[in-house]
């Protein structure tokens, strides 16, 4: 993909050689290259080495089941021109070859080899001794037999339907059946109820924390499944399948009806990815690559479980407290006091809460005061991912019970969390709340939660906003910005976007709020083309932005004729970037940093400097095309000074200075790992960030404020 480097609309200066961006499929690959590395540490826990495997691998499923399948079709049809082509397939499975081939060398070189050496063994069939095997023949028998039903093909008996990623095996028979009939072709489907790693009892492990697969107790009783048959050749394999649910809204009467429906099918949608057992015969792996309709690129040989995702269940079972991080245990937000009524605090000022560091008890803390106190009238709130246990619905059943007027925006689309809010939908509307589900053909992004309340003659809004979800599991793990405000202008603006959502009517001029897809995209091009003439007009110019994800080309456009006329460009982008930085003569002005840490980084920050003018806004929304145009998207300013100034030094210099956990981009579009702090001559340089990394430094600071506000109250 190209782009021009100047843009005759912004500028008349002679034409720039074109830029050529970066692909984002192959973006989003390196990305998890960059997780991988943690898994390759020798500093990092043994247990959470293993555990960022497995977050690479349930990565990379989900990327095949969302971003691979319009490259196999055009490898399919002979394509070679467009976005799509043979050359696109080509080269991207041979980035996720390479990558998955990395994954197994660690697993098998290093990771289990230095499990082994502690104690800790997942066991193989020739590895355990008679009393170890007739343990897992009892278990066999007891738990697995009695729900695997082996199928031999034959006319009558065609090809099983086989769900994505689950675990199956194929079978070679000799002989002949019951019939007196030669199908020599068996297919055995292992249900997901079985759990995939089972402990072995401590009376058999000799004092080790022994384990065994369920792929290895099923493999060593294939032949007893087949009685009269001789089995030769076998092998486990699992099939990954496009899985984008695709609903046309425009054309279904019910939205969640028409989901349910979807999800009964997403398990057999297109296969994009074949994973066989390295020793698989070719005639078998060809076998099903044909039941597949797989070109023999999607088919990947491992040398061990073909799910390596499924190894977090070995992590639960392992009791080594020594091998895991140590716990982290996040302080109640300092800008709030526990106990002191959040409308009371409010009124002072806005609060702030950096999630994990600063606990998300104190957005629960806040609902849970608005749903007891019988002045709050009214709550409303967008839910995109809760999860399937969640404290904060039992809380917004409450409000309901309580009489308050319940609104709640849910997105029915929230990839792979449209079950879970589909059931909470259901479980809202049956006892009265008002169940909304956005506007058709958008996703509502934006996270936001209002409370109106009576005080005395008046109705006074209460909101929180953030950059990220409302999930108590994941706030614990991933970075985001929580926002509480009583500020009149901007909850106004949080009352007219929760009123356009549900009734579609216009939406009136926000006073402080962007909102995508109507303003915000528009905005962010206008803030950065303004800054670009400043810095033509000799004033001081900056832009400092972190994001999950920067793909969208016309911010791209904008951000390449600002860094040309002068404008210094920070980025920190987690994930995908398409935007290639520090190319001579291009984009000499901007750097692209990545950080990956203990906790996934997730809060979106953009700070714009105009001579002594500053601005920063926080965000729901990734600085993509689907986060712009296809989806309800907010940023927001923090216009207090002392709560701005924070956030510069906690979400964009801190990362900046990292030392330890960032890379950065380079011109030849590969990103290197920093072992220094390359911004050290700037000022806010610090020696702790460089040696501990931003997140190290922000756990120990927000502990150490922990432990002063502890002993205060002591």
């Amino acid at each position: 993909m190209q782009l021009a480097a100047n843009d005759p609309v912004h500028q008349e200066a002679a034409p720039l050689p074109v830029l050529t961006l970066l692909d984002r499929d192959h973006a989003i690959l390196a990305f998890n290259e960059r997780v991988l590395d943690w898994a390759y540490r020798p500093e990092v826990p043994l247990i959470e080495r293993l555990r960022y495997l497995c977050i690479v691998s349930s990565n990379l499923d989900e990327f095949f089941e969302v971003r691979t399948a319009p490259h196999l079709i055009a490898a399919g049809t002979g394509d070679h021109t467009g976005s799509y082509t043979v050359q696109s397939f080509e080269a991207l499975s041979a980035a996720a070859h390479s990558l998955v081939a990395r994954q197994y060398a660690l697993y098998n070189d290093e990771l289990m080899p230095t499990f082994a050496e502690r104690g800790i063994q997942m066991i193989s069939h020739g590895e355990r001794n008679p009393a170890q095997r007739k343990w897992v023949h009892e278990y066999f028998e007891r738990e697995v037999r009695p729900l695997l039903i082996p199928v031999g093909l034959d006319p009558a008996h065609p090809f099983p339907q086989v769900a994505n990623k689950s675990l199956n095996f194929i079978v070679r028979l000799a002989g002949k059946d019951a019939f007196g009939r030669e199908n020599p072709i068996a297919i055995v489907k292992v249900p997901r109820v079985l759990p995939r790693v089972i402990r072995m009892p401590a009376k058999l492990s000799g004092g080790k924390t022994l384990c065994v697969a369920l792929s290895s107790i099923v493999r060593a009783h294939l032949s007893s499944m087949f009685t009269g048959r001789e089995v030769g050749d076998f092998s486990q394999f699992r099939v990954t399948r496009h899985s984008d649910l695709a609903v046309d809204e425009e054309d279904v009467k019910n939205l969640r009806t028409a989901l349910r429906q979807g999800l009964q099918h997403r398990h057999y949608g297109q296969a994009v990815r074949l994973e066989v057992s390295a020793s698989c015969a070719e005639s078998l792996a060809g076998f099903l690559l044909a039941q597949f309709n797989l070109p023999a690129q999607a088919l990947y040989r491992v040398h061990g479980p073909v799910n390596l995702a499924r190894l977090t269940q070995m992590i639960d079972l392992i009791d080594e407290p020594a091998l895991l991080f140590p716990p982290y245990l996040p302080s109640y937000p300092v800008t709030l006091s526990p106990g002191q009524s959040f409308f009371d605090r409010l009124q002072r000022g806005d609060a702030l809460i950096h999630q994990p560091f600063e606990s998300f008890d104190g957005v629960l803390a806040f609902l849970r005061e608005a749903v007891y106190d019988p002045d709050v009238l009214a709550i409303k709130q967008t839910i995109y991912r809760t999860g399937t246990d969640s404290a904060l619905m039992d809380l917004l059943r409450e409000g309901v019970r309580r009489g308050k007027e319940v609104t709640v925006v849910v997105e029915l689309k929230a990839r792979f969390d449209e079950e879970a809010n589909i059931n909470w939908a259901e479980m809202l509307e049956s006892i009265g709340a008002q169940v909304v589900y956005g506007v058709v053909g958008l996703k509502t992004h934006a996270k936001m939660l209002l409370v109106t309340r009576r005080e005395g003659k008046q109705l006074r809004r209460y909101g929180h906003l953030s950059t990220g979800n409302y999930n108590p599991r994941t706030a614990r793990l991933y970075t985001d910005i929580s926002h509480l405000t009583a500020d009149p202008l901007l909850t106004a603006d949080m009352e007219a976007v929760f009123v356009h959502m549900a009734s579609q009517s216009k939406l009136p001029k926000l006073n402080r709020m962007w909102l995508a897809p109507f303003d915000l995209h528009k905005n962010l091009v206008a803030q950065i083309d303004a800054l670009g003439v400043a810095a033509t007009a000799g004033r001081q110019t900056r832009i400092v932005a972190k994001m999950n994800a920067l793909t969208d080309e016309a911010l791209i456009a904008a951000l390449v004729r600002a860094g040309q006329k002068g404008v210094k460009i920070d980025l920190i982008v987690r994930g995908a970037c398409t935007l290639p930085a520090q190319v001579p003569g291009l984009t000499d002005n901007i750097r692209v940093r990545s950080v990956i840490g203990r906790f996934l980084e997730h809060s979106r920050v953009f700070y714009f400097r105009n001579g002594e003018d500053e601005s920063l806004y926080l965000s729901s929304a990734d600085w993509m095309n689907r986060n712009m145009m296809r989806r309800v998207e907010i940023a927001w300013p923090v216009t207090d000074p002392s709560l701005r100034q924070r956030l510069i030094d906690e979400c964009l210099v801190a990362y900046l200075h990292d030392g330890r956990d960032a890379w950065d981009l380079g011109p030849d579009g590969r990103y290197h790992r920093v072992d220094r702090d390359t911004h050290s001559h700037e000022a806010g340089a610090s020696r702790s960030i460089e040696a501990h990394g931003a997140q190290s430094a922000l756990m120990g600071r927000y502990a150490s404020r922990g432990l002063r506000r502890a002993a205060a109250r002591d």
